[in-house]
């Protein structure tokens, strides 16, 4: 049997889902008295600059509480990484929602840098933005789900979660506001001239959050996967902030709130910021970052961010 994990990170919880899914096929054949147990090989996934080193020397420990075979496959979801019909299982938590790149719409041409102060979907940004953003992952995810019908068997699953939407417009909720008080921390340092604007004005972030319509919508035009159950969820900043500190031995346990999730964003984006902006300003954006969130989690302590968890099947395509 063969589970493939895309976007596994690294870390503490980077084999989380991968023991979960080993114990569950292990109760399963225990249930139906099936012997032997099936050898079962896993498959981690995620960009070439994935610490891979760090993550394989963590095989040895999980191996002696699990029976299976691991190997890491570098590169990007949205291109083929198996062999054709060979993966029984697929799973992905928390990475759909970042685009293979940015619109190239706003990479060049007349519409370059018209998208000013702003580093995502803002609320003064023009019309066309969100279109190139909606087009973009349109295209992202379409590929994504062709290339796992090559490798998928059929009758196979797979399982995603990505951070979405509930509405249509994407400047009012969720991690919309995570990102605008980004932008004002980047804003905040060009009013003191320590990042030149023209540098703002060129920066986007390659990252859409999709509704529940437009997922189902995606699958259904791509037709090689039936949707066996999807659901739309919230998370509170709080809840997720104790579980991304239950996992991560790094975050201070006195830390607020805002100072948690900053190092969190930090984590998920940090070289992004660092291409475009240098290493050197680093630490002063996401220590004013933190500053702004502090305000934002005084006013809205009760924030949420959307998610949206699918699973389908592969079928026979007529």
């Amino acid at each position: 049997m063969s589970i493939a994990d895309l976007g596994c990170s690294s870390g503490p919880n980077a084999l989380l889902v991968v023991s979960d899914a080993i114990d569950a096929v292990e109760l399963v054949c225990k249930e139906l008295n099936q012997k032997p147990l099936p050898e079962i090989h896993v498959m981690l996934n995620d960009l070439p600059s994935n610490d891979f080193n760090g993550l394989i020397g963590s095989f040895e420990d999980f191996k002696k509480n699990h029976t299976c075979f691991i190997s890491v496959a570098p590169g990007s979801f949205y291109s083929r990484l198996f062999p054709s019909q060979t993966l029984h299982f697929v799973h992905s938590s928390m990475c759909l929602h970042w685009l293979s790149q940015v619109p190239v719409e706003l990479q060049n041409g007349t519409k370059l840098g018209l998208n000013k102060g702003n580093i995502y979907i803002s609320e003064t940004s023009p019309p066309f933005v969100l279109e190139a953003f909606t087009k973009q992952f349109e295209r992202d995810f379409s590929q994504f789900l062709k290339c796992r019908a090559e490798e998928v068997i059929h009758g196979g699953c797979m399982v995603f979660t990505l951070v979405a939407r509930k509405g249509e417009d994407p400047s009012v909720e969720g991690i919309y506001l995570q990102w605008e008080l980004l932008a004002q921390a980047l804003m905040d340092m060009a009013s003191q001239g320590i990042v030149e604007m023209e540098k703002i004005d060129s920066f986007n972030l390659p990252y859409y959050t999709p509704t529940l319509e437009e997922v189902k919508n995606a699958i259904r035009r791509e037709g090689s996967f039936a949707i066996k159950s999807i659901q739309m969820f919230d998370v509170g900043w709080s809840e997720a902030r104790d579980k991304a500190c239950e996992h991560d031995g790094k975050v201070e346990e006195n830390a607020t709130t805002a100072q948690r999730m900053a190092k969190s964003m930090r984590a998920c984006s940090e070289s992004l910021f660092v291409s475009h902006f240098g290493k050197e300003l680093m630490d002063e954006l996401f220590e004013r970052y933190s500053n702004f969130m502090e305000g934002y989690f005084s006013k809205y302590p009760d924030g949420a961010l959307t998610n949206i968890c699918a699973s389908v099947q592969r079928i026979n395509v007529l």
